[in-house]
């Protein structure tokens, strides 16, 4: 999934946050915690299990947003070749 994001946006440092939801409903979890602590430590970026039922993590979720918006920086645009139409 993180491949296909960095491969869609052209650059490595994309901002991510990976995000478990219905952390309240424990007995129907499909996922450990401890898998997607894991996954989001291979992917280098920040692992938040929340639950907008309990309201439980959904604050410090936006928190975190905001700070990988505000420290990623974008790679700088590349010089066009030559004067044809670009489409992304």
């Amino acid at each position: 999934m993180r491949d296909q994001i960095v491969r869609v946006k052209r650059f490595e440092k994309v901002p991510l946050i990976l995000v478990g939801n219905k952390v309240d409903l424990e007995s129907e979890r499909e996922v450990a915690g401890s898998d997607g602590r894991a996954l989001a430590q291979e992917w280098g970026c920040p692992f938040i299990e929340t639950s907008a039922k309990s309201k439980s993590m959904v604050d410090e979720l936006f928190a975190e947003i905001v700070r990988q918006m505000n420290y990623t920086t974008l790679p700088e645009k590349q010089e066009q070749c030559c004067n044809a139409c670009v489409v992304q």
